[in-house]
């Protein structure tokens, strides 16, 4: 069949010379002439092989001469597009094709519009031809090739710096360093996850936390409630070990008033600074002297303590936490009874500030402290409520290091969680912690080492790929995209929530998994940040005393996020809602204590302060306050 062409073809070509050279030759000489020609062409024929002819079917041009136009003929045109010229009136169009309908003969015949948007027949027996045009790119000719149309209505992939030319390309299989992880180019044909991301429980404080609430002091003592008596007996205990019959026993407003002395020095951004300073009559602030002495401050710092420290040695032995275990572990089991969080959860870690001794001290260079010690935290992306915590105690005296131990932590925080995303950083996130989030209806998002062994090695590299530019990869329930946000570098981030490789349309071209990552990522960054702003951490040797500091820091900050959900009318307008809320807070935990206040502080704005509420507490004063006295040989707390 492509012999004949050729011959065809050839056949044409001499009969342009002639229309060329000789315009006045009869009709029908030319056809005589032409039809010894066929004759000639046709025995000749079978010496050429078929692939000199394809070629000249391909590449061969027609050529461009300015020739005279006959009767019966049309002059061709000469831009893309171009009608193909009529060989005479009656003449029979030879077939290009295996199966083509010859054309009807005669000079009425219709000439099929060869211009853009029209899809000329398939050069093949299932090859369907482009149109062409002039941009269009001609493909290798070969049987059963399909040419995809590029005409007028057609929509092209893109390929430009959102997305990488693979989406238009055909499907490839990507094969990993981990021999049992397949990758695909295109999106897997999966019946959608029903399980994950349907959450059952209604994000926002629990129905505890709803009946518990009156006040703001009451939105504290949520958290707080439950460690207070252990707090109380093992402090007493520790009091009389050390002062014997001289200790007064401490109860719960000793302590509120403690905590509150501790909140309201973070209110006044008195981090670092020292009691003196706050407890001076020139410069200090007035609420400390009236809510109590600066002795009894030393002493409560002092002997205030979460265990029993005549057994500690042996739990120490076992647990390197166990000076505050017990307080510990009561305290964290709380906090995901009082608040449910949205649909994102946010895991990640917190470095608290401490260079004294401690069994776990860690040192991370890339945080601004660089020593102290690290919790493990997984907060609500959206409110930064501390949902779960998890303090890193290091190995084990003599162990070996931890393997897993990215998975194993998200494990254990997102114990209790349904149908929720975790959004973690790149020390998590495996396809072996995605598939068991799965199993637990649990989605994941995070970004991923490039070392990691489920990564195909065409998503690591990043030389001569487009800045803003898009790869992606697919297995049966994971998704995976290179990003390239400048060039020479690209960052991979794996996914099991998202199905395909939606591209943002905005001017950076960032992938959707990379956008919803963006947006749930800063949870634990957030809570740190806000209780770093106002932290009631004090200076200290005693490391079970800063992770106590911590978990006063963290629960008032939980308790403002519930009393916003309650109270979304609370001062409304106002900027600095959580300063206004913690200073209420530690006026209200200081203020039983001003109320049963026997002794005046000598200086007058602090005696002012305490006549004000003692006068504003109805049926409080019975007599009248009694004359300074001084409090320096006795070791009586808060008085």
């Amino acid at each position: 069949m492509a012999k004949r062409i050729s011959a065809q073809r050839a056949l044409e070509m001499i009969l342009e010379e002639r229309e060329v050279f000789d315009d006045d030759v009869e009709a029908e000489d030319s056809e005589e002439e032409v039809s010894e020609f066929e004759d000639h062409i046709s025995e000749n024929s079978e010496s050429d092989s078929d692939f000199e002819e394809d070629d000249e079917i391909e590449h061969q041009p027609v050529p461009k001469r300015r020739r005279a136009t006959g009767p019966g003929r049309q002059q061709p045109a000469t831009g893309p597009g171009r009608q193909q010229p009529a060989t005479g009136p009656g003449r029979e169009q030879p077939a290009t094709g295996r199966g083509r309908q010859q054309p009807a003969p005669g000079p009425d015949r219709e000439q099929p519009a060869t211009g853009r948007g029209h899809q000329q027949s398939a050069p093949g027996p299932s090859c369907q031809q482009p149109a062409p045009g002039p941009s269009l790119q001609q493909p290798a000719p070969g049987p059963g090739r399909q040419q995809p149309a590029t005409g007028q209505g057609r929509q092209q992939p893109a390929t430009g710096p959102g997305q990488d030319s693979q989406h238009g390309a055909s499907e490839e299989i990507w094969m990993s360093k981990n021999p049992e992880i397949e990758c695909s180019s295109r999106p897997r044909k999966e019946p959608p996850r029903k399980a994950a991301n349907v959450i059952r429980m209604q994000p926002g404080p629990t129905r505890m936390a709803v009946t518990h609430t009156q006040d703001i002091k009451s939105s504290f003592e949520l958290f707080t409630d439950s460690i207070q008596k252990i707090i109380l007996d093992c402090t007493n205990l520790e009091g009389r070990r050390v002062f014997g019959e001289r200790w007064k026993e401490m109860d719960q407003t000793h302590l509120h008033v403690y905590f509150g002395v501790l909140i309201l020095a973070g209110v006044f951004r008195s981090k670092g600074e020292s009691a003196e300073s706050l407890w001076d009559a020139e410069t200090g602030r007035e609420i400390f002297r009236a809510t109590m002495s600066l002795e009894n401050f030393h002493i409560i710092s002092r002997i205030i303590h979460f265990d029993n420290r005549d057994d500690r040695p042996a739990r120490r032995q076992r647990d390197k936490l166990a000076a505050i275990r017990t307080v510990w572990d009561k305290w964290v089991s709380r906090l995901p009874l009082l608040y449910n969080p949205g649909p994102n959860v946010t895991i990640d870690e917190q470095l608290m500030p401490f260079r004294g001794r401690c069994p776990f001290r860690q040192y991370i260079p890339s945080k601004p402290t660089k020593y102290g010690i690290k919790i493990w935290a997984a907060c609500d992306a959206t409110s930064s409520y501390a949902w779960n915590l998890q303090v890193y105690i290091g190995k084990a005296d003599g162990g070996a290091p931890e393997k897993n131990q990215g998975m194993r932590v998200v494990l254990d925080m997102s114990q209790g969680l349904s149908g929720h995303n975790i959004t973690c950083d790149n020390f998590f996130t495996s396809h072996k912690l995605g598939q068991e989030l799965l199993k637990r209806k649990l989605t994941m998002v995070g970004t991923i080492r490039k070392n990691k062994s489920e990564l195909p090695p065409q998503l690591l590299t990043s030389k001569n790929r487009p800045v803003k530019s898009s790869k992606f990869a697919y297995t049966a329930d994971t998704s995976l995209v290179s990003y390239v946000p400048k060039k020479g570098r690209n960052v991979v981030l794996m996914s099991t929530l998202h199905g395909d490789g939606r591209i943002c349309d905005q001017e950076h071209h960032k992938p959707e998994i990379i956008m919803d990552y963006n947006a749930t990522k800063g949870g634990v960054d957030n809570m740190d940040k806000l209780v770093t702003a106002y932290s009631c951490k004090w200076r200290t040797l005693r490391w079970p005393l800063v992770i106590f500091f911590d978990m006063l820091d963290i629960s008032a900050n939980n308790a403002f996020v519930i009393w916003m959900a309650l109270n979304p009318e609370w001062n409304r307008g106002k900027l600095q809602k959580r300063r206004l809320f913690l200073e209420d807070l530690g006026k209200a935990l200081v203020r039983p204590q001003i109320e049963e206040r026997q002794h005046v502080p000598r200086t007058p704005a602090s005696a002012a302060i305490v006549r004000r509420i003692q006068e504003e507490n109805a049926g409080a004063l019975s007599t009248q306050p009694k004359e300074p006295q001084s409090a320096e040989a006795e070791l009586v707390l808060c008085t």
